[in-house]
């Protein structure tokens, strides 16, 4: 297993480092590129024309690089349903970023038409979950498991559709979303090989060696960008994993920066609804440290350290 681990993160990242390149002028032959708002900031509106559905090359050279690494991950219903969720999500994500390309302005998918379908895909993926597996809950540090019945479905859907909307929000600066969702899957990659879950283990290494080439490419200046392609699918991602590992409370912690990015933006449209004011300068809260003149590098860095602090918090907590 520790054979095929390595190829596959290799031969993905290989892939991705090689192909993006034809990609990118792929997706700028089609104009399928970034709109920029006219009230975004000054280094913002620089951004206007990157191609977006970076998130295409590292949604599909993982799955095929896992089932032709090993075949036998067909057979195997855990497996299946993460890259299943994987691909579903980013098929959402593409709808969302065609027609925003077409329109060429930020209007995608309604709010709620892209909640609905990622609705819809999380009762799915419950269905076929509960047609072979426990409903239960491990309780970290009693030993204990609470059997949710049907009320597991509703945590399911508040992880799948809570996750991709939250990967989402912090999709907002080069090289963000796509590095703490490269921190946010070593947890699980560890609980994978811990698990001896050999097809698990070879998609979330591969995925992490084709995130560390779109990486190559996603840093300041971004030549390209992941769009609702890529963040709805790796939220969907780490969402299945936490399922069918049932380390659904630690992904609480794991995808802590993607929690936080999330909470602030409910309190934050939370307070201005009701006191007419806001909390924080900006929303999601990255921008915040922008108006505060922090570079956009720094920024990122300090999202990415404090990313893996709360990752290795939450696997602690995962172990235990």
């Amino acid at each position: 297993m520790t054979f095929q681990m390595g190829f596959g993160f290799l031969i993905s990242l290989c892939i991705v480092l090689v192909s993006m390149p034809s990609l990118i002028r792929y997706l700028k032959k089609l104009s399928l590129r970034q709109s920029v708002s006219e009230y975004a900031l000054e280094d913002d509106q620089k951004k206007a024309g990157t191609p977006i559905m970076g998130g295409l090359l590292f949604i599909l050279v993982p799955i095929v690089v896992t089932i032709a690494v090993k075949p036998s991950v067909l057979r195997d219903m855990d497996t299946m349903i993460v890259l299943l969720a994987f691909a579903g999500y980013g098929v959402i994500g593409f709808i969302d970023d065609y027609l925003i390309a077409i329109k060429k302005n930020n209007d995608g998918l309604l709010p709620k038409q892209k909640f609905m379908m990622q609705l819809v895909l999380a009762v799915v993926f419950f269905l076929l979950y509960r047609s072979y597996a426990k409903l239960e809950i491990p309780i970290p540090f009693t030993g204990k498991v609470i059997h949710t019945g049907w009320l597991y479905a509703v945590l399911i859907l508040f992880m799948f559709t809570g996750a991709s909307n939250a990967v989402n929000l912090t999709d907002g600066m080069d090289g963000l979303a796509a590095g703490c969702s490269f921190i946010a899957l070593i947890p699980f990659g560890i609980y994978a090989v811990m698990q001896e879950r050999s097809g698990l283990s070879i998609f979330i290494v591969s995925l992490m060696g084709a995130l560390l080439g779109y990486l190559h490419y996603n840093k300041k200046p971004a030549k390209i960008f992941m769009g609702d392609t890529g963040s709805l699918a790796l939220g969907g991602v780490l969402a299945a994993l936490a399922m069918v590992m049932k380390k659904e409370l630690a992904l609480i912690l794991i995808g802590g920066i993607f929690v936080i990015e999330t909470l602030c933006v409910i309190i934050q449209l939370t307070s201005v609804k009701l006191r007419h004011k806001r909390v924080f300068p900006y929303t999601p809260i990255h921008y915040a440290f922008r108006l505060k003149g922090m570079p956009e590098v720094n920024i990122v860095r300090m999202f990415w350290i404090a990313e893996a602090v709360l990752a290795l918090i939450g696997f602690w907590v995962g172990l235990h």
